[in-house]
């Protein structure tokens, strides 16, 4: 956001010359709206930037994509990646289709990733009940129940969004606070 005279920015506590008049340097925040508007000086917002998350290159006309695509080159033949098999840490023979992953399956897992944080905190004491038979505390299991349910419940959520706007009032809406 900057104050502009004749279209070049203005910049607070700097002295400027307009019209053969020296401004002082306190000039911008002393004057009124009216003494800025009588020498032809505007406010200009900053563009309105787009949340990165959602858009390429903060720009709202061009969303990312909701859905996964499976991957091809310049001429439209499928892409393949060769799987690796993690316990021998050796590739696999099938190759695999390559996919880019859309907005909602990284807002999916994102949603898992954080419900098994929370969920983390507590696991000791599904941990000391399967080992120990000890009682797991009931404000425990009630608060393991509800983190599972909002888990539960933004991912149905983002499964049915049909546009970005409607997948970020969605994010915008998970309540792991209030849990």
């Amino acid at each position: 956001m900057a104050y502009k005279l004749n279209g070049n920015t203005l910049p607070v506590d700097r002295a400027f010359t307009h019209n053969n008049v020296q401004y002082p340097r306190n000039w911008l925040q002393l004057s009124t709206e009216e003494e800025k508007t009588a020498l032809g000086i505007t406010w200009e917002a900053d563009p309105v930037r787009a949340d990165d998350r959602y858009y390429w290159n903060g720009e709202l006309d061009n969303p990312k994509a909701l859905e996964d695509v499976e991957a091809v080159d310049k001429d439209g033949n499928p892409l393949w990646v060769q799987k690796l098999d993690e316990e021998t840490k050796a590739m696999v023979n099938t190759p695999v289709r390559l996919i880019t992953k859309g907005l909602k399956s990284v807002k999916i897992a994102e949603v898992n990733h954080t419900a098994g944080t929370i969920l983390a905190n507590t696991d000791w004491y599904v941990t000391r009940k399967t080992e120990r038979e000890v009682d797991i505390p009931e404000n425990v299991v009630t608060h393991r129940a509800a983190i599972v349910t909002e888990a539960n419940r933004v991912e149905t959520a983002i499964a049915k969004v049909t546009d970005v706007e409607s997948l970020i009032n969605v994010m915008e809406n998970v309540k792991w606070n209030t849990l």
